[in-house]
């Protein structure tokens, strides 16, 4: 069993040997690459025609058996995309309190297991929108047809609920289009504003204009660049991250099984990258795909490729890459080309989807923080990893299997260590994957 992550402790309580005990385990959070991995379960956003819409009938969410699957892949956070009309269904309301409940067991189930949540309005910048045109109509469009403040109370009132829940990220909208991108900005800051006067020092999610497209990051085809106008983000905790899209086929839409060529992936993520490395900021790729269709290792199929590519070079620029989530999954999506659901999942024929065997090897190793009190130490574990202390009369080697081995769930594992008058010793976790 392979033990790519250790952190050795001293097994009494001195002062100095805890500092020893927090530095090594500092030492191995910096080595992780990125840090989140994972999926948008998706469903919620559903019915856009249908507003509010009839729950079960025209939407549905994800259920707690999907972020089991998920999470015991390692996966370690889940993009939720909703509506703002279901939640709140008139402007600057206060919230609808049975869809609330519906999005608040899920939130609370998810991240009760360790599991981060990325709360996304799947709204394209627009509140009631025309149907016939709902991802870019001038109908309910924010910072135009309604005023920032409309989009900034919506978010003072999610932050008001969720400040107290670290793993709960804010990803302010999906896919803004079709305006200024200083308008985006503006609606952007002012919701920004509302979460921080809400008290909340959750991440956030940022997108930019133009479907949040990484290709597309600094065009002026849309007006002034992502690259020009998101300089403009104001928080006033600093603690944002930018959300982009790509997508492999010719126009980066996601709408066809097409892959340009195994590369391409790379091509537009790079400028993007380069920008947030020039400005000292960090990036999170909150969609992307490629169709089960095209997986199989077989000569006229590239997509185990040009993901292999794509998944490598988010891992090796993670100094500016947090992480990736793939669209997408959930209960309804059936045959669509890139579901990650697997089939009859629960059941004892459960099987994955193709693109899970080449996500899988790319979600890192957790590195355990560890810490010390008296002669204990604690950590928490993550679903997904196996768990086993050793310990060693001497960092020279000798380890052996302190305890058996521990599958994670999210707990938290303490273990106590001996005391006495004899020679100390020496402990350390072992991580890997579940087989």
């Amino acid at each position: 069993m392979p033990y790519p992550t250790h952190v050795p402790a001293l097994r009494t309580a001195s002062l100095p040997i805890v500092a020893a005990l927090m530095v090594f385990a500092s030492v191995a959070i910096s080595t992780a690459g990125i840090k989140y991995a994972g999926v948008n379960l998706s469903c919620a956003e559903f019915g856009q025609n249908n507003l509010p819409g009839t729950y079960n009938t025209h939407y549905t969410y994800p259920n707690q058996n999907e972020v089991n699957y998920f999470g015991s892949n390692g996966m370690n956070v889940i993009r939720l995309p909703f509506r703002w009309e279901r939640l709140q269904q008139a402007t600057n309301a206060s919230f609808n309190a049975t869809e609330l409940g519906r999005l608040h067991s899920f939130v609370s189930a998810t991240t009760a297991k360790g599991i981060y949540v990325i709360l996304e309005p799947h709204n394209f910048a627009r509140y009631y929108p025309d149907t016939g045109d709902f991802q870019s109509s001038a109908q309910g469009l924010i910072g135009s047809y309604y005023p920032n403040s409309v989009f900034s109370n919506f978010w003072w009132r999610v932050a008001g609920i969720y400040k107290t829940n670290q793993h709960v990220i804010f990803n302010l909208m999906n896919e803004p289009n079709s305006m200024p991108t200083e308008q985006w900005v503006s609606a952007a800051n002012a919701a920004i504003a509302g979460i921080r006067a809400a008290g909340a020092t959750n991440v956030i999610h940022v997108p930019g204009n133009q479907w949040t497209g990484a290709h597309a990051w600094t065009a002026n085809y849309y007006g002034t660049p992502n690259s020009v106008a998101m300089l403009d983000i104001v928080d006033p905790a600093n603690n944002y991250v930018f959300e982009v899209h790509q997508y492999l086929d010719s126009n980066s839409s996601g709408t066809s099984t097409n892959i340009v060529n195994v590369d391409i992936d790379v091509t537009r993520l790079t400028a993007f990258t380069a920008w947030l490395r020039a400005n000292n900021k960090r990036g999170f790729l909150g969609e992307f795909a490629v169709a089960n269709s095209t997986l199989g290792g077989t000569a006229n199929l590239i997509g185990d490729e040009a993901l292999t590519n794509m998944l490598s070079y988010i891992a090796a620029n993670s100094d500016v890459w947090e992480g990736w989530a793939w669209w997408a999954a959930g209960p309804w999506w059936g045959n669509y080309m890139f579901t990650l659901e697997p089939a009859n999942l629960g059941a004892p024929n459960e099987a994955d989807q193709a693109a899970m065997a080449i996500l899988r090897s790319f979600i890192p190793i957790p590195p355990p923080a560890l810490l010390l009190t008296g002669n204990q130490f604690k950590f928490s574990t993550r679903m997904g990893f196996i768990y086993q202390p050793q310990s060693a009369p001497s960092l020279a080697g000798g380890w052996t299997n302190y305890g058996p081995d521990i599958t994670g769930t999210g707990q938290t594992v303490t273990i106590t260590m001996p005391t006495g008058t004899g020679a100390s010793g020496f402990y350390r976790i072992g991580v890997s994957r579940v087989p």
